[in-house]
C-alpha cells in the first residue's frame, strides 16, 4: 500500500529517496524501492507531512483526503472465534466497527465502510492481525458517503 497522497503517477514520479518515510511522525512509511505503509507499526494521521516532503510531487495534496483504502475483517477475528475481544472497536475514533450479538456468546465485528477512513488504527491494535485493507475504487467511495 502506497502513502497517502500517492494517485495515478505515484510510481512514475517516485524516485525511492525516503522523504516521506522521514518526515512519517507516525513512523508507518517503510523505505524502499517504492516507500509503503506498514500499519503494524501504527495508524496514519492524515497529517500530510509525507506530501509536504516528497520532492517528486508523487504525493499529491489534493488526494490526501481520498486515501482509497478500506478495513476488512477476515475469519481469524478473535471475537468471530468465540473470545472476547473488540479492541478493534475500541481503537476506532470513528465508530466504523461495532460488533453484532450472535448465538453462543460469540459477537461479529461489522465494519461499516462509509464510516472507515482507512487509517489502520484497528489493524494496529489487533492482537491477531485480522484485519486488511482492500482497495476501494473512487466510484465506489462515493457511494459509501
Amino acid at each position: 500500500m502506497t502513502p497517502p497522497g500517492s494517485g495515478g503517477d505515484f510510481l512514475r514520479l517516485c524516485d525511492g529517496c525516503g522523504a516521506c518515510a522521514d518526515a512519517c511522525s507516525a513512523g508507518i512509511i517503510v523505505k524502499g524501492k517504492v516507500p509503503t505503509v506498514d500499519f503494524d507499526r501504527g495508524a496514519c494521521t492524515f497529517c500530510g507531512e509525507c506530501i509536504a516532503a516528497c520532492p517528486t510531487d508523487a504525493l499529491e495534496p489534493e488526494r490526501l483526503s481520498d486515501w482509497p483504502w478500506r478495513g476488512v475483517i477476515i475469519d481469524n477475528c478473535l471475537s468471530l472465534n468465540g473470545i472476547a475481544c473488540r479492541a478493534c472497536e475500541d481503537a476506532c475514533d470513528l465508530r466504523a466497527i461495532r460488533f453484532r450479538l450472535m448465538t453462543g456468546g460469540r459477537s461479529a465485528p461489522v465494519l461499516d465502510q462509509s464510516q472507515c477512513t482507512g487509517c489502520g488504527e484497528c489493524a494496529f491494535t489487533c492482537p491477531a492481525e485480522a484485519i486488511r485493507f482492500k482497495l476501494v475504487e473512487a466510484s465506489e467511495r462515493e457511494t459509501l458517503q
